[in-house]
C-alpha cells in the first residue's frame, strides 16, 4: 500500500510538469521536485548517450552526474527556443567530449587499431544489440566522430570544431570506422546491416 501511495504521489507531481518548458521553468527556480522529476526521467537516456562515447561505465557515469548538475546550473541559458531535452542531450554529449579530450583519447595509433583487429579476428555471430558492442569497441578517435556524425547529427565541420580537429580528419575517421564495423557485418551476412 505504501508503495501504491509513492506512485501515485510521483503520478501527480509529474503532471506539475505538462510540457519540457514547464519543467525547464521549474528547474530555472532550482525546484528539488523539478531537479528530482528531470534526473528520474533523463538520466537512464543520458547514461546511454555517455556510455556511446566512454567504454568504461563507471566514468561515464560520473559524466552522466557531471552533466545533470552542469543542466541544473546552466539551465537559465536555455532560452526556450527548440526542444530542452535536445540542449539537455547537447551538455551531455560536451560533457563526454570533454573528459575524452582531457584523457587525450582522440588520438588512434597502431596499436589501437592491432588491438582492434586480434578482438576481431575470431568469426562470431552477432545480434542486433552486438552493434552498439561493434561501435564501442572502436578506437575512441574512430567511435567519437561515428556517434556524433551517425548518431547525434553532427556535420564534419561541427565535429572538427569540437574536437579541434580538421574536417578532413573527421571525414577520414569516419570512413575508417565504417570500413571496421562493415568488415564485421559482413562476417555475418543474415544481418544485412548497413553503416
Amino acid at each position: 500500500m505504501h508503495l501504491y501511495f509513492e506512485t501515485s504521489y510521483m503520478t501527480k507531481i509529474l503532471s506539475i510538469f505538462e510540457t519540457e518548458y514547464d519543467l525547464a521553468k521549474a528547474l530555472i527556480k532550482r525546484d528539488p521536485i523539478a531537479q528530482r522529476t528531470f534526473y528520474d526521467k533523463f538520466s537512464g537516456k543520458f547514461l546511454g548517450i555517455c556510455c556511446r562515447y566512454i567504454s568504461d561505465v563507471m566514468a561515464a557515469e560520473d559524466i552522466m552526474v557531471e552533466s545533470m548538475m552542469k543542466i541544473f546550473e546552466k539551465v537559465n541559458q536555455f532560452g526556450f527556443k527548440g526542444s530542452f531535452e535536445g540542449w539537455a542531450k547537447r551538455l551531455v554529449v560536451n560533457e563526454a567530449l570533454m573528459y575524452l579530450r582531457s584523457k587525450k583519447m582522440f588520438e588512434v595509433t597502431m596499436e589501437d587499431m592491432h588491438e582492434l583487429q586480434n578482438s576481431y579476428s575470431q568469426n562470431m555471430d552477432f545480434e542486433s544489440e552486438e552493434l552498439l558492442k561493434l561501435i564501442q569497441a572502436l578506437p575512441n578517435g574512430y567511435r567519437t566522430v561515428f556517434n556524433l556524425y551517425a548518431i547525434e547529427g553532427y556535420n564534419h565541420n561541427e565535429i572538427g570544431e569540437l574536437l579541434g580537429i580538421s574536417e578532413g580528419t573527421s571525414k577520414s575517421q569516419l570512413s575508417r570506422a565504417r570500413v571496421i564495423l562493415q568488415d564485421q557485418l559482413k562476417k555475418n551476412e543474415k544481418y544485412g546491416y548497413s553503416i
